[in-house]
């Protein structure tokens, strides 16, 4: 609608999915909805004369924006036809906008319009703030203003005029950076927020450096700095040249860590699963995973049952979507190495581990073999090895999945097994003649995508109890309309495959049913072709290319 419109409109729809991005609109909806807007870009032009100009250039505002990943103009080019306008489209965005000098600064402001003044004003209250703070030295007042500003998708404009004041007035840094650290720990700017500020500031840095002497030196000074206190991620701002290349795997381990603890920490404050996620994606370091493990279970050892609820839920969460089960095997085994020194300071730390353990057990995270497994890595007679034995112990008391799922109260409102009950509860109602368009939306409203692999598991179980294919035609639409990831069919099929010779001994001829619904599934289009499960006891599952 925005297309065939003033600037004015284009401008604000721009800045509409800005701030929806992530928050409401899942980022994997928003590549989703643009390949959409690329494969009509044909019809788009018989409507629209400039359709091609007007898409490049919301696509090359998405880019800037931080919305569409660089990545995803050249995979989409790939899936459209030679001759299509969508790849003249993403060819005039490459070329003409994205490729220019500065071309950050014109894109955001090529359609100034009317939403221009707005713009400006929130920049100027911006410049003022930060102004009135240099001379007042009021964290706290600042921060109240920065968040009374409520544009959170706007902050990168506060880290990057906060630090070109610091460049300005020298006298001003530490104050800058003090604000800055402060407002990165409280969560108030976003990982994201800061790395992106930083990256505005890196497209404009050469012509700061006409007016500011030693703009370039500074800049990679005030890099350093953030760097070495840790609100800021080499990783997360790759495209600014500096020094930190020099940094040794230590000093990132170092950095990690303690970014860790402060996106641990908000996440204790928030119960803001998605901002974790978002956090450790902007730190790009999967190298580090099982260090993340480690001190999310450290932090919410010695604290109360609702983080250590938090911290068994936030597992959940990362598992498949973000961190493989080798990364949370190693972080176990870290923590068991470390357990004799853990105890020094928490003195239950053996059974609190225990129940950690035996929970990941419970939640499908880990399998028994998986205990096998960090078992062997430990020193035989260690205090390790004595924690792993106690959380067999665990698993195999009587009621042991419901004594362990409640060990800790429950308490973050969408705790893993309230989840499943509500999971079940969608399934049987579909299955017994509801909605297709009402189960849909129960599993949106579970609002937990990286948990949907558990509605495929479950949904596949039901429809072989139940002899019910209708279930099948559920995940369908779910894949259809995007609602259930790839990655997440994959997982729920594999867990199926992982587990068939338990399902063996309750269902007749199950991998005979399970084979015909993976065969169904590939025809339809909605698992990848390259899924294969083992034929025989103890099934191995290929996944593959899961981009496919």
């Amino acid at each position: 609608m925005a297309m065939d419109r003033h600037d004015r409109e284009k401008e604000m729809a721009a800045v509409l999915l800005s701030s929806l991005y992530a928050d409401v609109i899942d980022p994997e909806q928003v590549s989703k909805g643009f390949s959409k807007l690329l494969d009509s870009a044909d019809d788009l032009a018989l409507d629209i004369p400039d359709a091609v100009d007007v898409l490049a250039l919301f696509v090359a505002r998405a880019v800037v924006d931080d919305i569409l990943p660089p990545a995803f103009l050249t995979k989409t080019s790939k899936s459209l036809p030679e001759d299509s306008k969508g790849v003249e489209v993403i060819q005039k965005a490459e070329k003409s906008y994205l490729s220019a000098p500065l071309h950050a600064e014109i894109i955001e402001r090529r359609w100034g319009g009317s939403t221009h003044v707005t713009v400006e004003e929130v920049k100027k209250k911006i410049s003022d703030l930060l102004h009135e703070y240099v001379e007042s030295g009021d964290k706290a007042e600042a921060c109240r203003c920065i968040r009374d500003l409520k544009v959170r998708f706007f902050h990168h404009e506060v880290v990057k005029r906060a630090l070109i004041l610091a460049m300005e007035r020298r006298s001003a840094e530490p104050l800058i950076l003090a604000l800055l650290k402060e407002a990165a720990e409280e969560g108030l700017i976003t990982s994201s927020q800061i790395s992106k500020g930083f990256g505005r500031l890196a497209d404009t840095v050469d012509d700061l450096s006409l007016d500011i002497i030693n703009a370039k030196d500074m800049f990679e000074s005030l890099i350093l700095k953030a760097t070495t206190d840790g609100w800021l991620i080499p990783a997360s701002v790759r495209s600014i040249p500096s020094q930190l290349d020099g940094l040794t795997e230590q000093d990132n381990a170092r950095l990690f860590k303690e970014r860790a603890i402060t996106i641990i920490q908000e996440y204790f404050l928030s119960d803001d699963i998605f901002e974790v996620v978002r956090s450790l994606e902007d730190l790009a370091a999967p190298d580090f995973n099982a260090i993340f493990v480690k001190k999310l279970i450290t932090l919410a050892m010695d604290r109360k049952n609702r983080e250590k609820e938090m911290a068994s839920a936030l597992l959940s969460a990362l598992y498949t979507e973000v961190f493989p089960v080798e990364d949370i095997v190693n972080g176990f085994v870290l923590l068991l190495e470390a357990a004799e020194d853990l105890a020094l300071d928490i003195p239950d730390a053996a059974n609190e581990l225990a129940l950690f353990l035996a929970r990941a057990v419970i939640d499908d995270i880990l399998a028994p073999l998986n205990l096998e497994e960090i078992n062997s890595q430990l020193k035989p007679g260690s205090i390790g090895s004595e924690i792993v034995r106690m959380a067999r112990s665990l698993l195999a008391a009587r009621l042991a999945g419901e004594r362990i799922l409640r060990c800790w109260g429950g308490g973050t409102g969408w705790a893993v097994e309230d989840a499943k009950d509500k999971i079940n509860k969608l399934l049987e109602e579909f299955e017994t003649g509801g909605g297709i368009g009402e189960a849909c939306q129960c599993i949106r409203d579970l609002n937990m995508p990286f948990f949907h692999h558990e509605v495929v598991k479950k949904a596949l179980v039901m429809a072989m109890e139940k002899k019910n294919d209708r279930l099948l035609n559920l995940l369908q639409e779910c894949s259809s309309e995007g609602l259930i990831t790839i990655n997440q069919m994959v997982k729920g099929f594999t867990r199926i495959a992982d587990s068939l010779d338990d399902l063996a001994l309750d269902i007749p001829n199950v991998r005979d049913k399970f084979a015909s619904y993976v065969q169904q599934a590939k025809a339809n289009g909605w698992l990848v072709s390259s899924f294969t499960f083992g034929t025989i006891s103890d099934p191995t599952v290929s996944n593959g290319d899961m981009s496919s």
